[in-house]
């Protein structure tokens, strides 16, 4: 059965362009919405796979519908669409457990890729959202970089391409145990907090200093 999608936006013509395209392209839109109430009585509801939410919407923004699923272990992943560039909106993102983040003017350029990445767990944030915030932020190697193993590092480096424990375990030639012992020591060295997306963000983000 095709991903089970809902859709909110409170602008009608970047709703129903999405909404079509998606349509378009063989995904299950089982409900949108204009206001955030109103897409968060959907998800209750109807329990999608995905949400795609604008951030600012009326009565409730698409950062305050993923702390309500975050906080009601709703297990309906959400992708945020966005023209907010500003660390703290995407500090928020993370903190909620947001699956993607996705800047408007490449909504429909990146919106296949992240709904992928997000059906299989991964993580997905818009490639310019990326290089401003390491442009921004990210512009120095972490001295935490220096606690890890050699193994902890190998490890992260494979984590900042995408794969997943799995993938890790096949590639190393060690239990998935083992690769998940290994990133919660890396977690705790990096001092992150237990959210399942946040080393894989810190990865992606750090990538550069990864070789």
């Amino acid at each position: 059965m095709n991903t089970s999608i809902v859709i909110a936006d409170d602008h009608p013509l970047m709703l129903r362009g999405l909404t079509d395209f998606l349509t378009s392209k063989g995904y299950n839109i089982i409900g949108s919405a204009e206001d955030g109430n109103a897409a968060y009585n959907l998800i209750v509801k109807l329990k999608p796979e995905i949400a795609i939410l604008d951030i600012r919407m009326p009565f409730k923004t698409g950062l305050e519908i993923a702390e309500a699923c975050k906080k009601n272990n709703l297990k309906t992943k959400v992708i945020l669409i966005t023209f907010d560039k500003e660390e703290g909106v995407y500090d928020q993102a993370v903190e909620f457990g947001v699956y993607g983040y996705i800047l408007k003017e490449f909504a429909v350029e990146e919106i296949e890729t992240c709904i992928r990445q997000v059906k299989i767990g991964k993580p997905y944030f818009s490639e310019e959202i990326a290089t401003y915030l390491k442009a921004s932020t990210f512009d120095k190697k972490p001295e935490a970089l220096k606690l890890l193993t050699k193994s902890e590092l190998k490890i992260v480096k494979l984590i900042s391409d995408s794969n997943t424990s799995q993938d890790i375990a096949d590639e190393l030639s060690i239990s998935v145990r083992t690769v998940d012992k290994h990133r919660s020591n890396i977690v705790h060295k990096l001092s992150l907090d237990n959210k399942p997306t946040s080393l894989s963000i810190w990865a992606t983000l750090n990538k550069k200093f990864l070789v």
